[in-house]
């Protein structure tokens, strides 16, 4: 009991399942490092102790972990395929799906921790980035504040003013009746 009916059949849902994976950790791979200092950048301290993300942002504590082990995989991985390529011609072909298989099977793992901290760093990556939103000063609030800051310096700047329309022609005086 417990065993799969179809040992063929499950085989080829397994390696495809894993391939499907792996897919996923090449992009947290290309990607993750950079969104996670990102979200470590713009959270607050307060944002680890409470609030919406706190949840999130202590789930990412091991995301470096995983991706550090993930990054490891994908180097052997891309030492064996150097190696098959330097050894007899045509081994490649011969050897890299039986390799891409081991490697999938062996970052199943890493897919499946990802996935659950991935999430983690989506909500706290969208909502970091939302509050910066609505946060950032609008621009005639900068500028005002610009003017302010030049106003308390030591130094005389005198005050920005638009500048005059140009010169038109005289008018000329009409009389009225």
């Amino acid at each position: 009991m417990g065993w799969p009916i179809d040992e063929k059949g499950y085989e080829g849902g397994k390696v495809a399942r894993d391939a499907e994976a792996w897919k996923h950790v090449e992009v947290f791979l290309d990607h993750g490092p950079e969104v996670l200092a990102g979200v470590r950048a713009a959270a607050r301290g307060a944002d680890y102790v409470e609030g919406p993300i706190s949840d999130d942002l202590r789930r990412l504590r091991g995301i470096d972990t995983t991706l550090e082990r993930a990054g490891r995989l994908h180097e052997e991985w891309e030492q064996v395929m150097a190696l098959m390529d330097a050894s007899q011609p045509g081994s490649r072909e011969l050897y890299a799906d039986e390799a891409r298989k081991i490697r999938n099977s062996e970052g199943w793992h890493h897919a499946d921790e990802l996935s659950y901290q991935g999430a983690a760093l989506a909500r706290a990556a969208d909502y970091v980035t939302t509050r910066a939103d609505h946060e950032r000063p609008t621009p005639p609030n900068r500028v005002q504040a610009a003017r302010a800051r030049s106003a308390t310096s030591t130094r005389s700047v005198p005050p920005m003013t638009s500048p005059a329309p140009p010169a038109s022609s005289p008018a000329v005086p009409r009389r009225s009746r």
